[in-house]
């Protein structure tokens, strides 16, 4: 076992797992010693290539499973890949804690660290912190450059990330009301997805991708006017009913001072 781990480049308690899960065939059995070939090492850097393009385990276990069975796997392996890639963009950045403190400067507290890292924002890693997001870690800084306490926007991603999964919900409940309503049936009854079908909600998934992002996009941008245009109007006004109450000031002003008319 100790030289398949090796050989697979993984660890004996991580290739233990895999034999748990049943993803590799048990070894040959020579009395205690188990007897592993080349056979478990492709199925071992099979795993890890699919892993690497984003397929989760149980995903993983269908596909082999499929194809002991004899099923079409690119069907399986369709449908699986539409379903796991990452629909979010981030890049991960590792920061030393000095330079987390220059990104906010005053502003790691233990406080707002324990916020960060309740929310997902940030993760330890040895003695650096990893940041989620590169966007969302120049947009936090951004802000606090700006004045903005991080604590505010802590508290504000918080309530933003409530907004968006409403909306990641409402967008869910469309693909399966009305996209995998059909093969979530044909599952319950018992019957694996034919080729049509994946091909279909796989080239529907696909598009929706983009399509989600547009529409979340026009949507804030608008909601985004909407509320820029009240908050000028409502400055606006306040400053013109400022300058006409300075202005009967003023006028009051020049009243009184004028000189007694005879």
């Amino acid at each position: 076992m100790a030289e398949l781990a090796e050989e697979a480049g993984i660890t004996v308690r991580t290739l233990r797992f895999y034999r748990e899960r049943k993803l590799i065939p048990p070894p040959r059995r020579e009395g205690r010693i188990a007897w592993y070939n080349d056979h478990h090492l492709a199925r071992l850097r099979t795993i890890a290539a699919l892993l690497e393009r984003g397929h989760t385990l149980g995903g993983i276990a269908d596909l082999l499973t499929a194809f002991e069975s004899g099923r079409d796997v690119g069907e399986v392996l369709g449908l699986e890949s539409a379903l796991t890639v990452p629909w979010s963009e981030e890049t991960p950045v590792r920061l030393a804690p000095e330079e987390l403190a220059d990104y906010f400067a005053g502003e790691v507290t233990p406080e707002n660290l324990t916020v960060s890292l309740d929310l997902g924002y940030l993760a330890v890693d040895g003695d650096d912190f990893v940041h989620v997001s590169r966007r969302l870690l120049d947009a936090s800084s951004t802000l606090v450059d700006k004045g903005v306490p991080l604590a505010a926007v802590l508290a504000a991603g918080r309530e933003l990330r409530a907004h968006v999964d409403a909306i990641a919900g409402s967008f869910t409940e469309l693909i399966r009301t009305h996209v995998l309503a059909d093969a979530v049936q044909r599952a319950a009854d018992g019957a694996p997805p034919d080729a049509s079908e994946v091909a279909r909600v796989t080239e529907t998934v696909e598009r929706l991708r983009p399509l989600t992002k547009s529409v979340v996009d026009a949507e804030l941008s608008m909601a985004m006017d909407r509320r820029i245009r009240a908050e000028l109007r409502a400055w606006l006004s306040d400053q013109g009913a400022e300058a006409g109450r300075d202005a009967q000031g003023h006028q009051g002003d020049r009243d009184d001072s004028s000189p007694p008319v005879d």
